[in-house]
């Protein structure tokens, strides 16, 4: 098959990031998240209670063993009024010139969804306690994943449904499609923090606004699409000195389109390329832009809408490389992650029920809901 390529070089700085887009030739518009007045959450869980040495086993913190933050707390406000929900994750301490392993990171903490919803968008920020703004190069990166359905992709893993790195890149919303909720579900959230920066931060908020629609509305479900060079299993791994590729495969278990896709990589990328080994065919390559130290500034996005989007068909083979360049002279241990992330939409929705996990008893809920 010809080697083809469908790529829209949009401006947008990301680490882990997606653009959402329609299967059809619609615009892409960005409903900006609006700053509205909100009264205060309820009191928020401590996480004071955690133990000193924190073993993270998430696939994104391929279980490292860290000091753990304390006081790290969840807020969540649901305003009805305008369908926004926003989460508030901290206190975080970021004293300067701290690596992510030296730093005390954030415990695993629990998002209960307070309604049957379609989640549509996600706007991510790093602000201090009197609201201004904090560079996002201290977020090393945040990954929600939905302990109560699996990975389409890879069922061993819980569904990861958003991510975003140091470029806090926005999620942006598309009319007519949305990630679908129900009340109850359990959102892990895993989030890693460092500071290369010469500057200390104290009191530092992770916030994220996703508006939403009610489970009524004509809203079409897709699901995340997770490719990573680890295939099915932890995402991070070492860096060798100087050129490094690293390979893994993924089996398409439904038909359907791929809607668009992003990249997550990290310092000393060179790109990340997904593959249909049954076709023969290159789906996207993502090139990273790199400052003069190596040090990545963004990833590019690729878009499939003006084609109806990329169609899978079960039972294909996808394959993810991930090409590094470590010019530091040294190994780097744990400094590198190769993952594709996307939005599928099924042929069938009604196969994705599947996915529904088996209730837990006893799983940690951290934050409530307080209705505007």
């Amino acid at each position: 098959m010809k080697r083809s390529q469908w790529k829209s070089q949009i401006p947008v700085a990301t680490a882990i990031a997606l653009l959402s887009i329609s299967a059809t030739a619609l615009p892409p518009a960005v409903l900006a998240a609006q700053q509205q007045q909100q009264q205060p959450a309820p009191p928020p869980h401590d996480m004071d209670h955690m133990h000193m040495q924190h073993n993270h086993g998430g696939f994104m913190q391929e279980g490292m063993h860290h000091a753990v933050a304390k006081g790290i707390k969840l807020e969540q406000q649901v305003d009805a009024a305008t369908h926004t929900i926003t989460l508030r994750e901290g206190p975080l301490t970021l004293p300067a010139n701290t690596n992510h392993m030296k730093m005390p990171q954030p415990p695993d903490v629990f998002w209960t969804i307070p309604l049957d919803a379609f989640l549509l968008a996600y706007t991510p920020r790093l602000v201090d306690a009197k609201g201004n703004a904090v560079p996002g190069i201290v977020l090393h990166h945040t990954a929600f994943w939905n302990t109560d359905r699996s990975d389409f992709l890879c069922p061993n893993k819980e569904e990861h449904i958003f991510g975003a790195g140091s470029e806090l890149t926005n999620w942006m919303e598309i009319p007519g499609y949305g990630y679908r909720v129900q009340k109850g579900d359990n959102i892990r959230i895993e989030t890693m923090v460092h500071n290369p920066t010469g500057t200390s931060y104290d009191q530092v908020y992770l916030e994220v606004k996703i508006p939403y629609a009610d489970s009524t509305a004509s809203t079409k479900s897709v699901y995340p699409a997770w490719m990573d060079v680890q295939s099915c299993g932890n995402s991070g791994y070492d860096l060798k000195p100087g050129n490094n590729q690293n390979t893994g495969t993924v089996t398409v278990k439904y038909n359907g389109i791929l809607l668009g896709v992003g990249g997550h990589m990290h310092d000393y990328a060179n790109r990340i390329v997904l593959e249909d080994t049954t076709r023969k065919d290159t789906v996207a390559t993502l090139d990273a832009k790199l400052d003069e130290k190596g040090q990545l500034l963004s990833m590019p996005v690729v878009t499939f809408f003006d084609r109806g989007g990329y169609k899978f068909s079960a039972g294909e083979q996808l394959r993810i490389t991930a090409t590094y360049d470590n010019t530091t002279g040294k190994p780097l241990p744990s400094g590198a992650m190769g993952i594709v992330v996307g939005y599928f939409l099924p042929a069938d929705d009604s196969a994705m029920s599947a996915l529904r996990r088996k209730p837990k008893s006893g799983t940690r809920q951290v934050a409530s809901s307080h209705e505007m």
